[in-house]
């Protein structure tokens, strides 16, 4: 039986990324803390593939909405850094990434996809996983799905926005309305 990870301290990472400007550096649950950022990170299988672009760049589209919410977003897969480059260093047009606002960091060794329960053992690639995590440390919100389906932006920055509001908030709550 898998471990309850809502509602619990996120398990800590630092890994290896691609940064916006293109150079290598890294990126940290506690770097984030420390700067009193929510995290929305997520988890994608592989570079050069057909769904995760389409949901990578629709995350990097919106990334001002994010950071208007005071949080920093970070994908993820056991690709490289260098993959990872390659891959933003393409166009969209040829199925590349193109320029990217967010940090895209390299699990090469499997860990993090481990600690939060994404990882494909068999196939070294990780599930869509996304978890928002407070600034406090305090994982909120965990979605795992299948890999052939990719991920609703409006969803990810509205459930953001939920548990930014620290009220309770009703099915199909939307931005604006009432607390419970």
């Amino acid at each position: 039986m898998a471990d309850r990870m809502v509602a619990k301290q996120a398990p800590r990472f630092e890994m290896d990324a691609v940064l916006p400007n293109k150079e290598f550096g890294k990126v940290s649950l506690e770097e984030n803390m420390k700067n009193d950022k929510w995290t929305v990170l997520f988890f994608y299988p592989m570079d050069f593939t057909f769904v995760c672009p389409t949901e990578i760049t629709a995350l990097s589209d919106r990334f001002d909405e994010f950071e208007d919410l005071d949080a920093e977003v970070i994908g993820v897969s056991t690709d490289t850094i260098h993959t990872h480059l390659a891959w933003i260093n393409t166009s969209r047009e040829d199925n590349g990434l193109g320029d990217l606002e967010y940090h895209l960091a390299a699990d090469t060794n499997h860990q993090v996809s481990k600690d939060y329960g994404v990882l494909i053992e068999e196939e070294g690639v990780a599930l869509r996983g996304l978890f928002i995590i407070s600034p406090e440390g305090e994982l909120q919100y965990q979605v795992v799905n299948h890999n052939n389906i990719g991920r609703d932006v409006d969803e990810t920055l509205r459930v953001l926005q939920a548990l930014q509001t620290g009220g309770l908030c009703p099915a199909n709550w939307k931005p604006g309305q009432e607390t419970l």
